[in-house]
């Protein structure tokens, strides 16, 4: 019998490609509402808990006075967000199908978010492209 060795790295890859293929759950294939509505929920604070990750390692890296605007900037991006996903899903309001819409639009706007502070935290002093 021949062993066949393999890279400790291409194998902790491969565990994570799988391990995140388990764990993901396939919202869109799911047919009962209330399944859906905690399946969008739940992926919508997984996105939430990436862009606190993200907020904070940018965040730290800035002066004292930095990170007071973006404080208040974060704060006024979050009514923003909240108030447009009401605005942008209210004919869904008081149907079974409400939390999930929703979720779903929570979910989309804090990934723009995400892209747009990893877009800051890159971004050199003086550049206005940013």
């Amino acid at each position: 019998m021949k062993i066949i060795k393999i890279p400790t790295t291409l194998c902790m890859l491969l565990l994570c490609f799988v391990g995140a293929n388990v764990s993901a759950e396939d919202c869109s294939i799911i047919e009962k509402q209330s399944d859906m509505n905690r399946c969008y929920a739940d992926e919508y604070k997984a996105v939430d808990k990436t862009l606190n990750n993200v907020y904070a390692s940018y965040k730290a890296t800035l002066s004292e006075d930095r990170k007071k605007s973006l404080t208040n900037a974060q704060r006024a991006w979050m009514k923003y967000r909240d108030l447009t996903c009401d605005f942008e899903v209210f004919n869904s309001k008081g149907g079974t199908i409400f939390p999930t819409v929703f979720s779903m639009c929570l979910a989309e706007k804090t990934r723009y978010r995400i892209e747009e502070i990893k877009k800051l935290s890159v971004c050199e002093e003086g550049d206005l492209s940013c």
